[in-house]
């Protein structure tokens, strides 16, 4: 039987284009590849771990405007449950996407994370074995955060939200980036989290529990596609964790996936290559 998981949070249209560099002020620029793809951070995170073999449930807020019905589209093309719990007349803005033809590098100009207040009464959460936040639609983070499953952060940026679900987080996946208006990474993993992990980049993970911490090499691919990278090693992680593997396992191999998206170019490319590795390369535990 396949692992389930939930998945709350933002999805967006990504309109996606390769550029051999970024256009000048005044200039044109063209592009040698386009495409429209559903993004956002719990929306790939469910992409990936579909990809992956699980059941991917993405609570969010849609609606029914053209843009959401290209969204809906992508992510039950992927395999993709969308719980839809967008207030009448909600609207979702597109995200540009640049991507740097030589360093697989991106620049995003986001439409700005979509201001709701999700109707809630007649949502129904199924059961499921992991589940993940990205905070961009706090009471979806709360309600999600209730059930009785393990439960990841996708800490990219700071939201006031986390601080409201953080004694119901068991991981906490944080970006580079992240920083926290009053405690570090370490102090984190004893404030709720069991695990905190750090991505760098092609850099190591730097991971801490409790007074214990340590690092997990990342592989070194051609990149050719940044973009969502952190967002599959989100997906990946909750995927390996609901199927049974040991949480710094489950890092590495969310890892390896991760990397192996950045070796992929454009959305299609990187969901095959996702589902080739679970037919064709085991968990890190299991080798």
């Amino acid at each position: 039987m396949a692992v389930t998981g939930l998945f709350a949070g933002m999805a967006t249209l990504d309109v996606i284009q390769v550029v051999d560099a970024l256009p000048q002020p005044n200039r044109k620029t063209w592009a040698s590849s386009s495409w429209l793809a559903a993004g956002g951070p719990a929306a790939v995170a469910a992409i990936a771990f579909a990809a992956l073999g699980g059941e991917a449930r993405l609570l969010t807020c849609l609606g029914s405007t053209p843009t959401a019905r290209l969204i809906r589209t992508d992510l039950e093309s992927a395999g993709v449950q969308i719980i839809d719990a967008a207030p009448h007349g909600f609207g979702i803005p597109p995200s540009v996407v640049l991507i740097n033809a030589a360093t697989g590098e991106r620049a995003v100009s986001s439409g700005g994370s979509p201001k709701a207040a999700p109707e809630l009464e007649n949502v129904r959460l199924p059961d499921v074995d992991v589940v993940e936040l990205d905070g961009h639609y706090p009471d979806l983070a709360k309600l999600a955060a209730k059930l009785s499953a393990p439960v990841v952060l996708d800490a990219g940026s700071h939201k006031p939200v986390f601080d409201e679900v953080l004694d119901r987080t068991d991981f906490m996946l944080c970006s580079a980036d992240y920083v926290h208006p009053r405690f570090s990474a370490a102090e984190l993993a004893g404030r709720g989290p069991g695990l905190v992990a750090v991505s760098h980049g092609e850099q190591p993970i730097e991971w801490f529990s409790g007074s214990e911490r340590g690092s997990i090499p990342v592989p070194q691919d051609k990149t050719v596609d940044t973009l969502g990278a952190g967002d599959v090693w989100h997906g990946a992680f909750c995927y390996y964790l609901a199927a049974g593997v040991p949480p710094l396992d489950a890092l590495r191999s969310a890892a390896k996936a991760a990397s192996l998206k950045t070796t992929k170019l454009g959305p299609l490319a990187w969901r095959q290559a996702l589902s080739q590795m679970r037919a064709g390369t085991p968990p890190a535990s299991a080798r």
